[in-house]
């Protein structure tokens, strides 16, 4: 039986200081997840990165408030994001479909069960779902928190077994990441409250951060499902993840039984 897995990539790995989509990052990702799915492994993709791509495609000279700029810019920002992911992946042969999804999708019900089924079908058949938030159609009181927390719905919806969760910052440590004096925090245990260590940062370009992801974490955790967040930035994160190289910074959330 196949392994399923859950990638969420985050807007500051996709994108280079300058706020531009970082290219040569988005085709070392998809060489790895090609990679995976040569070893067995059916992946579904959580991408940020359709604002931040948006917002470089177009100069607007008149204000426009936050939702404004956030329907425009993804709606830009989409279609580039993920014309660039099925150029990628068509050089390995993987077939990638786009889902747009909103918060509304995961209550029980129809769209629940129609959304799952259509994801369902696309890895029985082989093609890659790429998932992101329906931006354009979404308002701020229906919005998920950030990708973090969308990508921990799919990988329960879909009933994955792991989820790998990628920023720019190596996993959660004992400190700040920059203090010589902080340790990563290897495993965490079903329970092991980390609150101490969590600040409310957002991300640059993105809206998680770390308190999001540990929020994320701990509850795909106790649906027992293993969370791993790890540094999207670190050349072959991915394979070197699931070949458990030693030395590899991450933090791994042990799922319950």
């Amino acid at each position: 039986m196949k392994k399923r897995i859950v990638i969420k990539v985050g807007s500051n790995v996709l994108t280079r200081a300058d706020g531009k989509l970082d290219v040569t990052r988005m085709s070392a990702l998809v060489d790895q997840i090609a990679w995976l799915r040569r070893e067995g492994y059916e992946v579904i993709l959580v991408s940020s990165g359709a604002v931040a791509c948006g917002r470089r495609e177009l100069t607007i000279d008149h204000s426009l408030d936050s939702v404004e700029q956030r329907q425009l810019f993804s709606a830009v920002g989409q279609v580039k994001l993920v014309g660039l992911y099925y150029d990628l992946f068509r050089e390995f042969g993987i077939h990638v479909g786009q889902v747009l999804t909103m918060k509304e999708n995961f209550e029980a019900g129809e769209q629940y069960e129609n959304q799952r089924a259509c994801m369902t079908v696309m890895l029985q058949n082989n093609v890659l779902p790429i998932v992101n938030e329906n931006d354009t159609v979404s308002v701020t009181e229906l919005m998920f928190t950030d990708n973090d927390e969308l990508s921990g719905l799919i990988a329960q919806m879909m009933e994955a077994d792991t989820l790998v969760l990628l920023s720019n910052i190596d996993g959660i440590y004992t400190g700040h990441p920059d203090d010589p004096s902080s340790e990563i925090i290897r495993s965490v245990a079903p329970g092991k409250d980390l609150s101490q260590y969590i600040k409310a940062e957002k991300s640059a370009f993105g809206r998680g951060g770390m308190h999001s992801k540990y929020t994320t974490a701990s509850k795909v955790q106790k649906a027992g499902i293993r969370v791993i967040i790890a540094n999207g930035e670190r050349d072959n994160i991915l394979t070197d993840l699931i070949q458990h190289k030693e030395n590899v910074p991450h933090t791994e959330f042990i799922p319950c039984n």
